[in-house]
């Protein structure tokens, strides 16, 4: 065994060893494209999303010098037609990209990676004949063997992302993959298949991918591999019942991405180590990422303060994302910016309405974290109107309530959508979007009789009241309140304390835009 080539089945056997969630299936899949024009694949997914485990799994299933046997036997990809064909009949590579730069040079990349899985060839197969070229060499191994080799690259893209101001080091790594995976004798001559994985889609280089012909599944478009690339809610729920943790709790905290042939996808790593501590709260930062949020959502973009508002508020934005480079430095406009956001899982794409969300509380932390420190004008505007907005409504200051949800439905909303219901919960949602301090923010929660617009819920920490926010037209702030006590909101929400405050605005809808004057009105109920 060697730790490039054949490196074996322990990393997988360790694995086991803990709560395993199958995703044996992915092999199948894997299989069902071996020696087909298919068989190169490349699948991107955020830190923590489970994207070594998967490599390493894979690396057990195919690797020729074990005997995984013991180890699948007893999951999904054992009852598959193919499981006996492909289990440990290959030669694997297995490249852990952010291991070997931390072994080597920037400018010895390329060069100790060929050096080292030669080395290893040469000890494995004495009788090899060695070439200049490097997959030349490949070429000989596999008449030498009579076997193709799969090849497996973990964290493809760590060179790209860590020399993002080496565009030298950059080409050569890309023209090592090119030799690899371009070339039209020798790939298939080579490969049974390869599988990459890594946090960024393929890079693009200004005409046309350097390694096109890869089968690309990301986190806009997961396609059959949805399922693998995080947690199912089925599995989530099952995990939740067998340690006697609250599901409705961990789909609060970790649930937000979806895509479209698996439904609901969950954070592996932070729902584990939410079992694990036997504590829900924000596992984002223990991924040791290079990237900072701040940093992207401190772009000098025009729009994208307000957007970022939007997203802090819940709102969903709409998004372009064909034009991104792949990259973390090439960026023309916000669109850019929020599809890296999309691929580095602070943002989660809806691919009916191509638009993109904060997917839950544990992301919705960080973005609140990170823009107390962005040091922009604009921004530090916002949060200082929405946090007077909660004092003033704390305190029953009814007329500055008024005059600062007017102003932003004023300069927040298009004219043709001034009444729309979904614009009236943005306004809302843009006037308190700084709620994440002290509350939990919920959507037409079910309440007594009816469903709230927006009600803010204080966290176990915070001793301010709960909050029924409704924004109306054609009637009177009283009669919003009115209808929040009709519909016996209050008696739902025993538990968060036993004040709450009831908000009503209301403005009139047909009025000329200017003379739309907001009034409201703010009364005390108790549980």
């Amino acid at each position: 065994m060697g730790i490039y080539l054949n490196p074996g089945n322990s990393g997988f056997t360790e694995i086991l060893k803990s709560d395993y969630v199958d995703k044996t299936g992915l092999i199948s899949l894997i299989n069902s494209v071996i020696g087909t024009k298919k068989k190169l694949i490349c699948i991107s997914r955020p830190r923590r999303f489970g994207k070594s485990y998967a490599a390493q799994m894979l690396c057990a299933y195919y690797d020729k010098v074990c005997d995984s046997h013991k180890l699948f036997d007893k999951y999904k990809i054992s009852e598959d037609v193919s499981y006996m064909k492909h289990l440990n009949q290959y030669d694997v590579i297995y490249l852990d990209m952010t291991g070997i730069i931390g072994e080597t040079t920037i400018d010895d990349l390329v060069a100790y990676t060929k050096r080292n899985i030669i080395e290893e060839i040469r000890t494995q197969y004495p009788e090899i004949k060695i070439e200049e070229g490097f997959a030349a060499t490949l070429v000989h191994l596999v008449e030498l063997t009579g076997n193709k080799v799969v090849m497996i690259i973990d964290e493809w893209d760590a060179p790209i992302r860590e020399f993002r101001n080496h565009p030298e080091i950059q080409k050569e790594y890309l023209e090592f993959l090119r030799s690899l995976f371009k070339n039209s004798g020798a790939t298939s001559r080579i490969f049974a298949a390869a599988y990459m994985t890594g946090i960024l889609p393929i890079k693009k280089d200004g005409s046309q991918s350097a390694i096109s012909d890869f089968e690309e599944y990301t986190m806009i478009r997961p396609w059959r591999f949805g399922e693998y690339v995080g947690f199912t809610q089925e599995e989530v729920k099952i995990l939740c019942e067998e340690h006697g943790v609250s599901f409705g709790t961990m789909r609060q905290w970790y649930d937000g991405y979806e895509f479209r042939q698996a439904g609901p996808v969950y954070n592996p790593n932070s729902v584990m180590k939410a079992i694990y501590y036997d504590e829900f709260d924000s596992y984002w930062t223990e991924t040791s990422a290079a990237e900072s949020l701040m940093e992207y959502i401190s772009q000098d973009y025009n729009g994208l303060t307000k957007t970022i508002a939007e997203l802090i508020g819940g709102v969903n934005v709409k998004v372009n994302t064909n034009g991104f480079a792949n990259d973390l430095v090439t960026f023309k406009g916000k669109d850019d910016v929020l599809t890296l956001m999309i691929h580095l899982g602070y943002l989660a794409y809806n691919a009916e309405t191509k638009t993109v969300h904060i997917p839950n509380e544990e992301i919705r932390l960080e973005f609140q974290k990170s823009i107390r420190e962005v040091n922009h004008t604009e921004t530090q505007r916002r949060l200082q109107e929405s946090d007077r907005l909660f004092l003033d409504t704390i305190e029953g200051n009814e007329e500055a309530v008024a005059l600062q949800i007017e102003k932003v439905h004023r300069e927040e909303t298009a004219p043709l959508h001034y009444n729309k219901e979904d614009s009236l919960r943005s306004v809302i949602k843009l006037a308190y979007y700084t709620y994440r301090d002290h509350y939990l923010q919920w959507e037409e929660l079910p309440s007594g009789e009816g469903y709230a617009d927006i009600v803010y819920l204080p966290k176990h920490d915070s001793d301010w009241p709960a909050l029924v926010v409704e924004l109306k037209w054609n009637e009177s702030a009283e009669g919003a309140v009115a209808q929040i006590l009709n519909k016996k909101y209050p008696e739902s929400l025993k538990g968060y304390g036993s004040e709450i405050l009831l908000v009503g605005i209301s403005y009139q809808k047909d009025a000329y835009r200017g003379d739309r004057k907001h009034t409201c009105r703010i009364v005390k109920a108790y549980c």
